[in-house]
């Protein structure tokens, strides 16, 4: 008997749509769903679900809420949420939402560009706190480009209906692109509140010599440690500083590193150490690459 925390794998859209009480999708790898016209029994409720296919879903309800991992997003402004195979997603369907969820299997693009080109829309990966909001004008574009592709799926299925479906798809995913562009400079005041709660989490990770124990800082222990999700967190960071987390992580690691080059009299392997390199190889290479220097010779500067 399969546990009510394990979850239920999805394998097909058509499974979804039987789950939903939804009638069978018009094409059997990609379908546009009305979220009023779902139905989830009881016992579906507060469940998990891991789909084998994308899902990309736009909400405007004033009350409902639905669940993504481990939390829950509140539509009450409406919003966007894209999530790619094999994420887990939950739900909590007592509250009626409006809006509409785009499925696409990944066989539906697997000859396209677009089935690799993809990967480059980090937003897939996004968690539910980091939903995009429409202005009126980008929810003007973005239901109209999902009415085409309706339009499509609801006319009879040619050698070109394919080609034009994935095409709206690849423009709904390029405007969804450049609006997150625009979330991130207008949010520019509380995203730079978010730069300086990271440059204080990587200080205090030095200063309490963290690298001594759990190594050098990663992008997702700075991610958890600020309720973001990794690609969130960088791409936030590219559009604010031109630089991704990992670029923020060594440009610490490499101030640090000068600090105990020319304050202390540890070797240049112990100081590797101290940052969290395991091996002194590793620290001599990238603080080369980062300062033109070797740390010895960067040292000699200050004797």
């Amino acid at each position: 008997m399969e546990k009510k925390d394990t979850p239920m794998k999805i394998s097909s859209i058509s499974e979804l749509h039987h789950l939903l009480k939804l009638p069978k999708p018009l094409h059997p790898l990609v379908s546009l769903v009305d979220n009023t016209k779902m139905t989830v029994d009881k016992e579906m409720l507060n469940r998990s679900f891991h789909l084998d296919f994308y899902k990309i879903s736009y909400k405007f309800s004033e009350h409902g809420k639905m669940g993504y991992g481990q939390g829950y997003y509140d539509f009450n402004e409406g919003g966007m949420l894209f999530t790619s195979p094999g994420q887990i997603l939950s739900t909590d369907s007592e509250e009626e939402y409006c809006g509409y969820t785009l499925l696409i299997h990944p066989d539906f693009i697997r000859t396209y560009p677009l089935a690799k080109n993809i990967r480059k829309f980090g937003f897939f990966s996004y968690d539910t706190n980091e939903a995009l909001h429409l202005s009126d004008q980008e929810r003007t574009t973005i239901t109209g480009l999902l009415d085409h592709i309706s339009n499509e799926l609801n006319t009879a299925i040619d050698e070109i209906s394919q080609d034009v479906i994935v095409s709206y798809i690849e423009v709904l995913l390029n405007y969804s692109n450049r609006f997150y562009k625009r979330q991130f400079i207008t949010r520019k005041a509380m995203n730079s509140d978010l730069l300086s709660k990271m440059e204080m989490i990587l200080e205090n990770y030095f200063n309490r010599q963290e690298t001594l124990n759990r190594g050098l800082p990663t992008v997702e222990f700075l991610a958890s440690e600020m309720n973001l999700s990794p690609h969130y967190l960088s791409d936030m960071l590219r559009n604010l500083t031109g630089q991704n987390a990992q670029q923020h992580i060594h440009e610490k690691l490499i101030e640090k590193a000068k600090e105990y080059l020319t304050v202390t009299s540890f070797s240049v392997s112990e100081v590797a150490y101290a940052l969290g390199f395991e091996h002194p190889q590793s620290f001599n290479k990238l603080f080369k690459k980062k300062t033109n220097k070797t740390p010895l010779s960067y040292r000699q500067l200050f004797n």
